[in-house]
């Protein structure tokens, strides 16, 4: 009990711990894949807008020094944003510029941090306290900066109601046919809503999580099954090798118990001679004086059923090593039903034979073969109640022979059916329960295998199945 408890344990542990651990490793490798995924993609994003926004800034201060700063210095003499004229021209110059771009806000500062010119009029004139972007902007250098906005919650989930990019850049004087540029004249502020490119990062954010986590999952459940499999087979292994234990075990009982009855036997069998030829002598003697008594019959009648028992237990017990000659099946059973004729018709018990197709001789011992026929024939007609039947089936397929005897009995307790072939063990009030373990030995020395079951609605049913052998 204590082995079979920790066979079955040990894999139903490997099996939930496999599915547990795997589970958090896979889960954690999604999440994780998932996460490096969308960082790469948002970092390639950002990149690629703030080029974006360099390229838009490079080509709207090529547009307003082009078409706004040098026209109107060569007309007016300055540049004066508060002239209407000169705010026309840049206003015109500026959403032609940005047209299609979607771009939110442009805000040009002076060098004193005033706004000059804006899309919003509301914010021309004032002074915006921007900071560090608008200082390094002045130095001729170039800074954008990603801004979200939303709750907690959105931007934990990276999912913000708005992202925008705001850059800040030099506006500066270009000189004419020189890709060098000129000294700072401003500063130009533009804000790009890219809301809807990051709701499509968010998107693709989701699909990844979705596709590694189904793609995870299969693998999961095809590790899984190949583990369960793993556990069928060592499972299987393990029964397997107790029924060999037990086998081993049976095994050695049987030899301790036959060497025992073989040794036994010998020696109840000289005595027992003697006992059986004295009553024989004295029965002639009582004979001849004329006396009748029944004590001297029930010694001779004793004596040979006693002889009988240890004829079995020799057979039992001693090696079966049958003598091999072409033999008929089916005239060895017609020979068993010629001989429990007289039986059968005082029980009116019918025995009924079916033979399907011709059948092959086999290699066998006709004697041991015919005991054990016999001895299963008159179990069936000791356990059949009178005027009900006994099928009989032989048949041959392929490579073996196969015959049934099948009773109308009430069959075998279920208890009492796993402990037919243990010796000893009989339900009969006379008998050694050694019948059985002889008729498997002789099946079995023929390479042959015999099975008893019950059957439905009541009966037993012996499968013998022979192995066909050319003679």
């Amino acid at each position: 009990m204590i082995q079979t408890g920790t066979t079955e344990k040990k894999p139903f542990r490997l099996v939930k711990f496999f599915t547990f651990s795997s589970l958090v490793v896979m889960f954690t490798a999604t999440i994780a894949l998932s996460a490096i995924n969308t960082h790469w993609v948002k970092q390639i994003l950002q990149q690629k807008n703030k080029e974006y926004a360099h390229l838009l800034v490079e080509n709207l201060n090529h547009q307003v020094f082009l078409q706004f700063i040098i026209p109107v210095v060569l007309k007016y003499g300055k540049v004066q944003l508060r002239e209407k004229d000169q705010y026309t021209r840049m206003d015109r110059v500026i959403r032609s510029t940005i047209h299609s771009f979607n771009v939110e806000t442009v805000n040009i500062y002076d060098l004193k941090n005033i706004i000059s010119y804006s899309l919003d009029k509301d914010r021309i004139g004032k002074k915006q306290p921007v900071g560090t972007p608008y200082d390094k902007a002045v130095k001729n250098k170039f800074t954008s900066n990603l801004v979200r906005s939303g709750n907690f919650f959105q931007l934990l989930l990276g999912i913000p109601n708005t992202t925008k990019i705001v850059t800040f850049a030099p506006l500066r004087a270009e000189k004419p046919l020189s890709s060098i540029s000129g000294p700072v004249l401003g500063v130009m502020e533009i804000v790009q809503d890219v809301s809807q490119d990051y709701a499509k990062t968010f998107k693709l954010q989701l699909l990844i999580v979705i596709s590694c986590a189904f793609i995870m999952g299969s693998l999961f459940f095809v590790l899984r099954f190949v583990v369960k499999q793993g556990e069928i087979i060592i499972e299987k292994r393990a029964e397997e090798r107790l029924k060999l234990e037990e086998k081993l075990q049976r095994a050695e009982h049987l030899s301790a118990i036959g060497e025992m009855t073989a040794g036994v036997s010998h020696e109840i069998r000289n005595p027992l001679g003697i006992i059986k030829s004295s009553a024989e002598l004295l029965k002639k003697k009582m004979t001849k004086l004329k006396e009748s008594t029944t004590i001297v019959d029930i010694i001779l009648e004793e004596s040979i059923r006693l002889n009988n028992i240890i004829h079995d237990f020799l057979d039992f017990a001693r090696p079966m090593t049958p003598d091999l000659k072409p033999c008929s099946i089916e005239e060895l059973i017609e020979k068993n039903l010629h001989f429990i004729n007289q039986q059968a018709r005082e029980k009116q018990i019918s025995f009924n034979k079916l033979v399907h197709g011709d059948i092959p001789l086999i290699m066998g011992d006709t004697n041991r073969l015919y005991q054990a026929f016999l001895n299963i024939l008159l179990n069936a007609l000791q356990a059949t109640p009178p005027e009900k039947s006994v099928l009989i089936t032989l048949g041959a397929h392929k490579t073996h022979v196969h015959l049934t005897i099948q009773d109308e009995g009430h069959g075998i307790d279920p208890e009492d059916l796993k402990k037919i072939w243990t010796p000893f063990f009989t339900t009969k009030e006379l008998g050694t329960g050694l019948g059985l373990g002889i008729v498997k030995n002789i099946i079995e020395s023929h390479k042959g295998n015999i099975h008893i079951s019950n059957v439905q609605p009541t009966g037993t049913r012996v499968d013998i199945s022979l192995p066909i052998t050319e003679a």
